[in-house]
């Protein structure tokens, strides 16, 4: 069955309450003092179905100004409204305030119902409000007069709706969850329960969650009144929680997918100031101090501006977000809206030098926030799970063509960056070092600023050989000195690599170095460049072919004759025989007789 959950707005005693009372059957007034002073403090809730078979759930706010907070906490994760206006009274403070949070937030959905239309004519009120709306992200809306004791308007009312609800977007059933706590409570036998408005995503029975840093498992659910398996956004949902006690969770908390999301102290945001639908671009100014509600949550947080509509906000309290994000300013002390805020980066970086709030704010404002490409870039390295945990769609993340390694992505801007900077560093180290030519991968990895070293070879295959000529070899990463060579040279190489590839110590004899066009000169500048090794004259194996002869003679013992040796690796004593020399000479080998050699 299609469920749908949609906000009351508006100020106190316009009849908010008693039209969801009509529409429902049911008592939205949960306390018996809400009942007795006939007030709303606290969020209401109750449910009608529709003639099309949708449950319509309604989040009744209180109006007064004193519960502004608690409206937002049940304003803050639903995605349409019904602004109640009394016609008797008109539009007043609360009305506006809650259209101002309600625009700030980005509510663009909704109802406008002028109540008590028998005492009054309803036109003045209708028209005030519908000038106010205009100004906010509302815009113009469909318009219903009721007279809710009498029942009069309510079968129109519960048309549009039905138009209202079907417009609404589908959720994602396989979203991550976030179900922002609105109540918390205890029932004897069951243990703790928490309530909420599931934007997206499933909940499942005997599903584990996450809450405040803590796994707790999905004992019961509830949609509606009703016991449920599982419940799919949008939905409001009892949930009754194992393994965590009533002290430990309260309004403002999130039940999350374990392992999805981020936790934010500190974030940029876009700013806009209410009512500016017509000037979106107005510059917002913002006191240092201010409180922030976001879904059901409300925190302090510390303003840095970054320019005239961007800002760096810090938070008290950390809060699961995502690019994209919506969230209410408020200065409490004022009881006024500020602005609206979105959430354009969860993982800013730090504003140290002189400008950088400036230069921030122009990155912030370039298009393509929230895509997989732009948040990578801004990065310039992330992890492809974090990204996603940011608000990235997982589905572009996977579609990024970058270098890539052990979950990391590096954005090809960054790439080319450390490439450069790796190629100073070999070279420097090069001339300080000239015995022991390039970095080792470490080295490499620090010198290039990468998280990971196995990111090397993805990075340095996006270089341009002609401009930076890097290599990874025998483990380091060195200049590629045969690329400097005239090509005939380095196609000869690359023949020679494959010949020796299955047999790494069969040395080419004199004729198949002529064959392949290497004479005396290009061998010694294959040398010199380190692409070869030279046992003797005419004898060559690649660099890595005595460190590989080492680990086949470990196989045979510690002492071995030359003949044993000739046999394990494959090889003539035109070759056996300089190669051992030469791992004497760099004492890797010793001769304890004259008939024996010995690893040392």
């Amino acid at each position: 069955m299609p469920a749908r959950v949609i906000a009351t707005a508006g100020h106190v005693d316009h009849g908010k309450s008693t039209l969801v009372r009509a529409l429902t059957g049911m008592e939205p007034d949960r306390l018996a003092e809400e009942r007795r002073r006939g007030l709303t403090i606290d969020l209401g809730f109750a449910w009608t179905r529709l003639a099309s078979g949708t449950d319509l759930a309604f989040v009744d706010v209180p109006g007064h100004e004193r519960f502004v907070t608690t409206m937002l906490a049940g304003a803050g994760p639903v995605p349409a409204a019904m602004i109640v206006v009394a016609a008797d009274e008109g539009w007043m403070p609360q009305s506006a305030e809650h259209l101002d949070a309600l625009d700030a937030l980005g509510v663009d959905r909704g109802l406008l119902v002028i109540t008590r239309c028998d005492l009054l004519d309803p036109e003045p009120a209708q028209e005030d409000a519908r000038e106010a709306l205009a100004r906010s992200s509302l815009g113009e809306l469909p318009v219903v007069p009721v007279c809710a004791p009498r029942g009069e308007g309510l079968p129109a009312l519960r048309t549009a709706l039905e138009e209202l609800v079907g417009g609404l977007p589908e959720p994602d059933p396989a979203a991550d969850v976030r179900l922002w706590v609105d109540r918390a409570f205890t029932i004897r036998g069951a243990g703790t329960v928490v309530t909420g408005t599931l934007g997206a995503g499933t909940i499942r029975l005997g599903d584990e969650l996450e809450l405040g840093g803590r796994r707790v498992g999905v004992r019961g659910l509830e949609s509606l009144g009703e016991p449920r398996a599982e419940v799919t956004g949008v939905a409001r949902v009892a949930v009754n929680l194992r393994g965590l006690p009533k002290e430990a969770v309260g309004r403002g908390d999130a039940l999350l997918t374990p392992g999805a999301w981020l936790t934010a102290t500190e974030i940029d945001v876009r700013l806009r100031a209410p009512g500016s639908r017509a000037e979106p671009d107005a510059p917002v100014e913002l006191p240092r101090q201010l409180m922030l509600h976001a879904g059901a949550a409300a925190t302090g947080v510390r303003v840095r501006p970054l320019g005239p509509r961007h800002a760096r906000l810090r938070l008290e309290h950390a809060l699961p977000l995502r690019i994209g994000d919506r969230a209410v300013l408020r200065d409490p002390g004022r009881r006024a809206v500020l602005a609206g805020a979105v959430v354009l980066d969860v993982r800013p970086p730090a504003l140290v030098r002189r400008g950088a709030a400036g230069r921030r704010a122009d990155a912030l404002a370039a298009p393509g926030f929230g895509t997989a490409a732009r948040e990578l870039a801004r990065r310039g390295v992330a992890r492809a799970a974090d990204l996603v945990a940011m608000g990235v769609p997982p589905e572009q993340v996977a579609a990024l063509r970058v270098p890539s390694a052990h979950g990391w992505l590096v954005d090809l801007g960054r790439a080319g960056v450390a490439v450069a900077a790796l190629a100073e560093a070999v070279r420097a180290h090069d001339a300080a070092e000239p015995l022991d030519p390039g970095l080792t991968t470490e080295a490499a990895r620090r010198a290039a600023g990468l998280p990971d070293a196995a990111l090397l070879p993805p990075v340095l295959a996006t270089a341009d050989q002609d401009e930076v000529p890097l290599v990874l070899r025998d483990g380091r990463v060195r200049l590629d000195r045969a690329h400097a060579l005239p090509a005939p040279v380095r196609e000869a190489l690359a023949t020679l690599r494959r010949d020796l590839a299955g047999a790494p110590f069969a040395a080419p004899d004199a004729d198949r170095l002529a064959e392949l066009g290497l004479g005396t000169k290009e061998l010694a500048a294959l040398v010199r460049a380190g692409e070869l090794v030279e046992l003797a004259r005419g004898v060559v194996l690649l660099p890595d072919g005595p460190d590989r002869a080492v680990e086949v003679l470990r196989t045979i013992g510690p002492v071995f004759t030359l003949s044993e040796a000739r046999q394990a690796l494959g090889t003539s004593r035109r070759v056996a025989v300089p190669l051992l020399e030469l791992l004497g000479r760099t004492g890797r080998t010793r001769r304890p007789d004259d008939r024996h050699h010995q690893l040392r």
